[in-house]
C-alpha cells in the first residue's frame, strides 16, 4: 500500500501542473540558501584549519590591548616594547619570538605615489615565526639575511604592476617614507589585497624610519615538548608581573594558534547559522504555501475522500495518503534546492577562483550528510506542513464527501 501511495501522490502532483512548482517555490529558496552557505561555510573552515595547520599549532601570539585596532594598522591603547618581548623569551617552553612593527606609509617608484602597509620583520633566525604566521612566501629573490638594512621584500600585487602603474622586480629600488630600499624578494599571493599590496623591510631599519619601538605583534613558538597553552599561561603570568597589572585587568592577548582558528570559527558559525536561520522563513514560507495547496486538494479530491471511504479506507489511511503527497511535495522541492544550492555554491567558488589572490580560501564543500540532511529537512517540512489538511480529510464523513459538489 506504501508504494500505491507514494505512486498516487506522484500522479496528484504531475496532475496539478505548474501549481505543484508555484507550491514549492519558498522550498527551493530556503534548501537552496542552505546548501549553498553550509557548503561554503565548510569549504572556508576547512581552509583556515588547513592555513593554521602550515602555521603551526606551538606559536602564541602577543598583542597590545585586546587586539588588533579597529584600522588593523597599529597597536590598541596599549603597546608591546623590547622589554615585553625579553620577558616573553624568558618564559619557560619558549623557543624563540619574533616582533613586528606596521605602519601607513608613502611608498614611491617611478615618480607614482601611494599609500600601503609596510612591516618590519626581524633578519635572524625569528623571521621563521613571521614567515610562517603571515604566510610569506617568496617567489622571486630571497628572504632578509642578518645584514641587510635598506632591502625590501614587496607583495605579489606591487610586484606584478597591480599597484603601481609599473611592474616592480628583483634589483629595483623602492623609495618607502623617503629612503631608498633594494627590492630582494617578491611573494606568492596571500589572499587578500592589503597584504598583497604590501612590503616588508628589516626590523631595526622600520624601528629607525618610523620613530618607534612599539609593535604590532610578538609571536613565540613554543618548543616541541611544552604545551602551547602551558607556555601561552606562563607568557600571561610573567607579563602580568611585568607591567604591574592584575588578572583579569591585563593591557595585552595571548592567544596561541589554536585559540585563534577557534574564535575565528566562532565568528563565523555565528554568522552562518544567523544566515541559515533567515533562510528558515523561506521554509516557512514554503510550508504554509505546502499547507494551502494541501487543503485545496482536500476540497477538490473530496467526493473522491468519500469513495474511498465507502469501500473500507481507513481514516488512517486517508491520512497517510495525504501526509506522503505533502512529504513528497516537500522532498521535491527539496531536490531542486539541492541543485541549485550545489549549483550556486559552485559558481561562487569560480567566481572566487577568478577573482580572489588565493582561490583555496573560498571553496564549496559538498558533502553527502548535507544533501541527504537537507531532503530529510524538505520532507518533514512537507509532512509537518499536511499534517492539518491530513487530518481534516480524515475527518470526512463518507456520505457526506459523496454529496459534495
Amino acid at each position: 500500500m506504501i508504494g500505491d501511495y507514494f505512486k498516487y501522490a506522484l500522479d496528484a502532483i504531475f496532475h496539478k501542473g505548474i501549481r505543484s512548482w508555484l507550491t514549492m517555490l519558498g522550498i527551493f529558496v530556503g534548501i537552496a540558501t542552505i546548501v549553498s552557505l553550509i557548503s561554503l561555510g565548510q569549504g572556508l573552515d576547512a581552509s583556515m584549519r588547513q592555513q593554521f595547520a602550515m602555521m603551526g599549532s606551538n606559536i602564541i601570539m602577543v598583542m597590545p590591548g585586546s587586539g588588533f585596532s579597529a584600522s588593523g594598522a597599529g597597536p590598541s591603547a596599549s603597546t608591546l616594547n623590547v622589554e615585553d618581548k625579553k620577558v616573553i623569551e624568558s618564559v619557560r617552553g619558549v623557543e624563540l619570538a619574533g616582533r613586528m612593527i606596521t605602519m601607513i606609509t608613502l611608498s614611491k617608484y617611478k615618480g607614482e605615489s601611494k599609500f600601503n602597509f609596510v612591516s618590519g620583520i626581524p633578519t635572524d633566525s625569528a623571521q621563521k615565526i613571521i614567515e610562517d604566521m603571515q604566510q610569506v612566501r617568496v617567489k622571486e629573490g630571497r628572504v632578509f639575511n642578518p645584514n641587510d638594512r635598506y632591502a625590501a621584500i614587496i607583495g605579489s600585487r606591487v610586484a606584478d604592476g597591480k599597484f603601481f602603474a609599473r611592474k616592480v622586480g628583483v634589483g629595483d629600488e623602492l623609495e618607502i617614507d623617503g629612503r631608498n630600499f633594494k627590492i630582494v624578494g617578491t611573494l606568492d599571493p596571500m589572499g587578500s589585497q592589503q597584504d598583497d599590496e604590501s612590503a616588508y623591510i628589516p626590523l631595526k631599519t622600520a624601528e629607525e624610519l618610523f620613530d618607534t619601538t612599539n609593535y604590532l605583534v610578538i609571536m613565540a613558538r613554543a618548543k616541541d615538548n611544552y604545551n602551547p597553552d602551558d607556555v601561552a599561561e606562563g607568557i600571561k603570568e610573567k607579563l602580568r608581573k611585568h607591567r604591574n597589572v592584575k588578572k583579569g585587568e591585563e593591557d595585552f592577548t595571548v592567544q596561541t594558534s589554536q585559540e585563534l582558528l577557534d574564535s575565528v570559527s566562532v565568528i563565523l558559525s555565528a554568522v552562518q547559522w544567523f544566515l541559515i536561520g533567515i533562510a528558515g522563513i523561506s521554509l516557512l514560507v514554503g510550508g504554509i504555501g505546502i499547507m494551502n495547496t494541501m487543503y485545496t486538494s482536500v476540497m477538490e479530491r473530496t467526493r473522491e475522500i468519500g469513495v474511498m471511504k465507502a469501500i473500507g479506507a481507513k481514516n488512517s489511511d486517508i491520512t497517510l495518503l495525504f501526509l506522503i503527497e505533502s512529504g513528497v511535495v516537500g522532498t521535491a522541492g527539496g531536490l531542486v534546492g539541492c541543485a541549485l544550492g550545489i549549483g550556486l555554491s559552485k559558481t561562487v567558488e569560480f567566481i572566487a577562483s577568478k577573482t580572489l589572490a588565493d582561490s583555496t580560501m573560498l571553496k564549496a564543500d559538498i558533502s553527502l550528510p548535507l544533501v541527504v540532511g537537507a531532503l530529510l529537512v524538505s520532507f518533514i517540512v512537507g509532512c509537518l506542513s499536511g499534517v492539518l489538511p491530513a487530518q481534516q480529510a480524515a475527518g470526512l464523513k463518507p456520505v457526506d464527501a459523496l454529496r459534495y459538489e
